[in-house]
């Protein structure tokens, strides 16, 4: 209960200080909107942020869906090839370290302004790809040695050795890093839709950038809190994942 209880309580007091700084301040609107300006302009625009919402959350699942599975090929081939992970795993880090927002021009004059949805989708699968292979990666490595061992000794093949030994002791790295993978996807999904800009992106990060150019603060700060109500959950989806899957595991 207090779990629940606690964070709605801090939000409450974070509503109402936003409120009496807004008006005891006479703050401007256009600076800084009351939260009723929030809602009234959320409720007002509910069918564009809808759909908007809908545009960025297909860009972040696919772009999720293609990470896991290369991430979980990848991570495979290494664990089956030492040469070819010292080989490739370098150039998997630099991707990581590279910020995104750098990488988002070039990925979108690469692909095309006429492919924008298939620009978006692979920022932000490169936003959400290495989190994916490092997990995994540690998970196959994370295999009790006694337990190779002894699927050796009984002569398992390649893939009951897979399935029945190393797929179970990576699950539970996988569904951790989904959890971080995820948010990472749709940060890249909003870079690449401000990049895209009116280049043809139609997500929740075009419609805030579109609110700020025309001072519609109240729209913007709408446009966040549909943001970060999305992250928190996709954040809670894999949550109730893993713990279901794990209990099914155990």
């Amino acid at each position: 209960m207090k779990k629940i209880l606690l964070p709605l309580v801090a939000l409450a007091v974070i509503l109402l200080f936003w409120h009496f700084t807004v008006v005891l301040g006479n703050v401007p609107k256009f600076i800084l909107p009351a939260p009723w300006d929030v809602l009234v302009a959320l409720v007002d625009n509910f069918t564009t942020f809808f759909w908007a919402a809908t545009a960025t959350l297909k860009v972040t699942l696919l772009a999720l869906a293609g990470a896991v599975i290369s991430g979980v090929l990848l991570a495979l081939a290494f664990s089956l090839s030492r040469t070819l992970e010292m080989t490739v795993y370098p150039y998997a880090v630099v991707l990581q370290v590279t910020p995104i927002v750098s990488i988002a021009p070039l990925v979108l004059i690469w692909v095309g302004i006429d492919h924008v949805e298939r620009a978006l989708i692979i920022i932000a699968w490169l936003a959400a790809f290495f989190p994916i292979l490092a997990n995994m990666s540690a998970g196959l490595r994370a295999v009790d040695p006694h337990l190779s061992d002894l699927f050796k000794l009984y002569g398992a093949s390649r893939w009951q050795r897979f399935w029945r030994l190393l797929w179970p002791t990576a699950m539970p790295y996988l569904l951790a890093s989904l959890k971080v993978s995820g948010g990472f996807a749709l940060i890249g999904a909003v870079v690449a839709e401000f990049v895209a800009g009116s280049g043809g992106a139609t997500g929740l990060a075009w419609r805030i950038l579109e609110a700020g150019n025309r001072l519609q603060v109240e729209k913007m700060f709408a446009g966040l809190i549909l943001l970060s109500l999305l992250g928190v959950a996709i954040f809670y989806s894999f949550v109730a994942l893993e713990r279901w899957v794990l209990r099914y595991r155990q």
